[in-house]
């Protein structure tokens, strides 16, 4: 197994449950390059804070990270957001504004609350509630989100919405990001309903049905009491000794079977000029790294992973006193377009969106920097991100006084960009990886950059080397 983020994790773990269920005696290892393993998912406990410094949510309409919850144990430790504070802003021209009520991602389901917003012109309000008469796009081909979004929407939305929003969930530029990718569901309201907020309203009534008769029992968001790295802290526990950290693979060697096969298919390079031979690998890293490792043994798909570019970001968590605010945010958090020129994306307040994320007293605030469109923040050292971030935080929010507790984490390329035609590049790569034997692909540079999404990608990649163990037969 390479990469010890929630993908790989997830991965091993699946291999594990597989051979103990049908009794099929099997060894796992888990090298990760680095010192920790949680990749994206990075929790640090602190007097009574819990701070999220990478990702902060599972998204609980996608079932994989709820079911290996389950699986593991850990389902009464989940917590769901606390729901009167589920509103978001978004910054236009210099002020908080709400996002409309029902506004999904890029798009209404209601027209009233458009009409009373602040946030578009007259002539934005009027292009909002033509959408239902734009003819339907004929052609099947991917195209940006951006361009998907003027077409139906107009140029408002998405410069104060969808931009935005599309910045906060992917650090992306929706000039070049893929709406097939991202925002598939919007795309079959087009191709179905020939409108998105015919859509979007045929699908609340169809959501609040099944809602209804399964009696849904978490928000849409849920996390963990201890905050997400518990996930990870109990994959590693059940793993044990099998995960690996400062393992850096530098290579991975095709083993030439002689006259009878070998079961050992690969051999594996390390830093520190040891090797580990493997039967099958599961690879979990990000794609330029993958990349590397596979263009030996097939340069298109190399040359394919390596198309696939990612963006920087950092996050920095800061806690205030309530006092410290004029009012304090009643919101899970605002987004901030680029078009309002400010040195932040998007910003969340950890102690509205959970309860117990700090004492009481204190507000918990986490910002966004850099991303597709800002990545020149990244040259900013800490004490300059912090400062930065700080004066953003007094401008939009009127808090003056310096915060309590400050936590900065740079997540550099860590986020893969969908590019326009991500779905087609993704499908050649699965394809050209099922001709290498032994050996399986997945990450967030895949299907999807959520937990579930990963480890989703994570266990289908396991369950497909362990189909070739269970039939005892090598691809």
């Amino acid at each position: 197994m390479l990469g010890g983020g929630i993908t790989g994790l997830a991965a091993a773990y699946r291999l594990r449950e597989l051979a103990a269920a049908h009794e099929i005696p099997l060894e796992t290892m888990l090298l990760e390059s680095s010192g920790r393993v949680g990749g994206a998912l990075e929790t640090i406990r602190n007097n009574g804070y819990v701070i999220e410094a990478g990702a902060d949510s599972i998204l609980s309409e996608k079932p994989s990270a709820l079911r290996l919850v389950k699986r593991l144990g850990l389902e009464s430790d989940l917590i769901g957001t606390q729901e009167r504070f589920r509103r978001t802003f978004v910054v236009h021209k210099g002020k908080l504004v709400p996002i409309p009520d029902g506004f999904s991602l890029i798009a209404p389901s209601l027209l009233r609350p458009i009409l009373r917003s602040p946030l578009f012109s007259p002539f934005g309000k009027l292009r909002i509630l033509a959408e239902p008469l734009i003819p339907r796009r004929r052609r099947s081909e991917d195209e940006s989100l951006a361009e998907f979004v003027q077409r139906r929407l107009g140029r408002e939305v998405l410069e104060r919405v969808a931009q935005p929003l599309a910045g906060g969930i992917y650090t992306a530029d929706p000039a070049t990001l893929s709406v097939a990718a991202t925002m598939p569901r919007f795309v079959e309201m087009e191709r179905r309903y020939g409108s998105l907020i015919h859509g979007l309203k045929a699908a609340s009534r169809s959501n609040r049905a099944a809602r209804e008769a399964s009696g849904a029992r978490w928000s849409l968001f849920i996390s963990f009491a201890n905050g997400l790295a518990q996930l990870t802290d109990a994959l590693v526990m059940r793993l044990g000794n099998s995960v690996r950290c400062r393992a850096h693979v530098t290579g991975l060697e095709r083993q030439v079977p002689g006259e009878r096969p070998r079961r050992r298919s690969w051999r594996l390079r390390l830093e520190d000029d040891l090797s580990v031979e493997a039967d099958a690998v599961v690879c979990a890293i990000p794609a330029y790294a993958a990349a590397l490792l596979l263009r030996p043994h097939d340069e298109n798909v190399a040359s394919i992973l390596e198309e696939v570019e990612y963006a920087s970001a950092a996050t920095v968590n800061m806690a205030f006193r309530e006092a410290d605010f004029a009012g304090v945010p009643q919101s899970f958090g605002f987004v901030v377009p680029a078009i309002e020129r400010r040195k932040i994306i998007a910003g969340s307040f950890s102690s509205m969106k959970y309860s117990g994320r700090a004492p009481g007293g204190m507000a918990l605030a986490r910002v966004f920097l850099g991303g597709a469109l800002q990545n020149n923040m990244m040259n900013l050292d800490d004490k300059e991100l912090i400062a930065a971030t700080i004066e953003e935080l007094a401008a939009l929010l009127g808090v003056k006084a310096p915060p309590v507790l400050t936590h900065v984490r740079r997540w550099p390329r860590s986020m893969p960009q969908y590019a326009v035609g991500h779905l087609q590049r993704a499908g050649v790569i699965e394809r050209e990886i099922e001709r290498l034997p032994c050996l399986a692909i997945a990450g967030a540079f895949l299907r999807g950059v959520g937990i579930p999404d990963c480890v989703q990608s994570g266990e289908s990649a396991a369950e497909a080397i362990f189909s070739h163990f269970q039939h005892g037969t090598q691809r």
